[in-house]
């Protein structure tokens, strides 16, 4: 397993959490990390990601609200979801990406790149 993703759960509007993604890749600070986010229906959606220079990026749904972090020694990636929203529910992947892969901040927010996904961990926001 390259990557795992854990940390989800049943949650209140407002309510905060912190998702976390272990990974076992060789070099892992050479990956960026990515955090995407699916509900049943509907297309996967970026949410935000973190480059293996720390750049960070997210979605404007997002944005203000979530976190994303690393510890490249620790070989984890992190992301930290304050002011839980409803339609923050969903199943939440963490993916990884050699950086070289990635030409530009679309190819970064689209999925297609990644070479390495997470189980998914659910994380459901009661209204």
């Amino acid at each position: 397993v390259q990557l795992q993703a854990f940390g989800g759960g049943l949650v209140q509007a407002g309510d905060s959490l912190r998702l976390s993604c272990a990974a076992s890749l060789r070099t892992f600070s050479n990956y960026h990390m990515g955090w995407f986010r699916q509900t049943p229906g509907k297309e996967r959606e970026f949410v935000g990601a973190i480059t293996s220079a720390g750049d960070l990026y997210y979605s404007d749904s997002v944005k203000g609200r979530f976190t994303i972090s690393r510890d490249n020694p620790k070989k984890m990636a992190y992301l930290q979801m304050n002011s839980l929203k409803a339609e923050d529910t969903a199943a939440y992947y963490c993916a990884a990406v050699w950086w070289t892969r990635i030409r530009n901040v679309h190819s970064l927010q689209g999925g297609d790149e990644y070479e390495y996904w997470g189980q998914g961990t659910q994380v459901t926001v009661s209204s």
